[in-house]
Order: C-alpha cells, then sequence, then structure tokens
C-alpha cells in the first residue's frame, strides 16, 4: 500500500469519527444558545488582598485621605489574549469542566505534507492549545471540532484536517485524565490577506453552551 493511500485512508478515518462525534453532542444537546466567556482565569497572586501588618490588622490609611470615588459595580475587564487561561463547561455530562490555555497563533503555518496545501489564495494557520480537565471526568473529545478562528468582520472559519509544520496535531479522539494535561495545534484554512481578530474554543466536541474566546493582536 502506497503512503498516499495510507493517507487518504487516514483523512478519511478521521473525518469518520469526527462526523460520529458530532451527530452524538448534536443529539444529547438540548439546552439553547452559546454564551461566550472573554474573562481569563485569574492567578493567586491577581486575586489576593492586601497583606495585614504585624498585629494582623489591615494597614491604615493616611489621616489625610479622602474616601475613594465610587466606581461601577461591574469594573469593564480586558478580554483574554494568548497565554491567557479560560474555565470552561461543558453541558453533556456532570462535572465536564477545563482550564483551556491558547498558547501559540502560527499565520502562516507551512504545510508537513508534501500532497497537501491550502487551496490557491488560501493558507494556514495553526492554534496551540493546552487543555486540562478540571472535574471528575477525563477529556476524552476531539479538539479540532472544537475551535474556531474569526476575523475581524466577523467571519468565522472552521478547522481543517491538514498538519503543518507549526508542530503536532490533536489526536482523535485526545484523551487527558482529570488534572493532567495535553497541547496541540489545530489548523484552519484561511484567505490570504485576512486579519484574523479572535480564537475560539468550547468543550463538548464544539456543543457545549459555554465558548471561550481570545483576542488577538
Amino acid at each position: 500500500m502506497s503512503a498516499t493511500t495510507r493517507r487518504t485512508r487516514r483523512t478519511a478515518a478521521l473525518l469518520l469519527g469526527a462526523t460520529l462525534v458530532t451527530l452524538t453532542a448534536t443529539a444529547c444537546n438540548s439546552t439553547g444558545g452559546p454564551s461566550v466567556s472573554t474573562e481569563a482565569k485569574q492567578t493567586a497572586a491577581a486575586t489576593s488582598a492586601p497583606a495585614a501588618d504585624a498585629g494582623g490588622s489591615a494597614p491604615a490609611k493616611p489621616a489625610d485621605s479622602k474616601p475613594a470615588e465610587s466606581k461601577p459595580a461591574e469594573a469593564a475587564k480586558a478580554p483574554a489574549k494568548v497565554g491567557d487561561t479560560i474555565a470552561l463547561k461543558g453541558t453533556l455530562e456532570k462535572g465536564n469542566t477545563a482550564d483551556v490555555t491558547a498558547l501559540k497563533v502560527v499565520d502562516p503555518a507551512q504545510s508537513s505534507n508534501e500532497y497537501l496545501h491550502a487551496a490557491d489564495g488560501k493558507h494556514y494557520v495553526a492554534v496551540q492549545f493546552q487543555i486540562k480537565p478540571t472535574g471528575a471526568k477525563a477529556y476524552s473529545e476531539a479538539p479540532w471540532s472544537a475551535a474556531k478562528v474569526v476575523d475581524d468582520q466577523g467571519q468565522a472559519y472552521g478547522p481543517t484536517l491538514a498538519e503543518t509544520k507549526a508542530g503536532p496535531s490533536f489526536q482523535t479522539p485526545t484523551n487527558i485524565a482529570s488534572g493532567e494535561t495535553g497541547k496541540g495545534f489545530v489548523v484552519f484554512e484561511v484567505p490570504n490577506g485576512t486579519k484574523l481578530d479572535k480564537v475560539q474554543f468550547s468543550l463538548d466536541n464544539g456543543f457545549a453552551d459555554q465558548v471561550g474566546q481570545w483576542k488577538l493582536g
């Protein structure tokens, strides 16, 4: 069997597996539309309270200090960017949660397969994600079907099964035990000249109500 034939059969098998996963998710998910989460998960240092003095009391205010000006109840927060982690929840089963990080964006990304290239007038973009299940359940999904990129005009682009020199792609399915982490690239094919603005990812093979979103640039 030639190398080209093996690659063709492998691609067909991946497409079939992804289709079955998608149909299962569609059948099980009876919730409403998704919500977009752009808030990065805070680190312990960012959420720590002001240190108390040696006696255990909070630092005293200067005698001539003025009352702080009132602020809106919900201060505007900067959207998550590449490198930030977003805590995501799934909807298909209890305990399906994960911390997801958009680690890197390679644009353009060069194909690692001499027989498979982007169509004329298009190029590949590779986004590396890190996934860490935080609930009782292991992560066992197809990450490449759960991500998309969005340009500055609001046009979204879904993933392709192409592999690039940016790095290894996720396996289908990807299995990550609770508390452990896994990394991999998801590849997209976009028109040349496209200015990408956002990266999105969700659990349940892309069918969870909550969608994580990272701002590019």
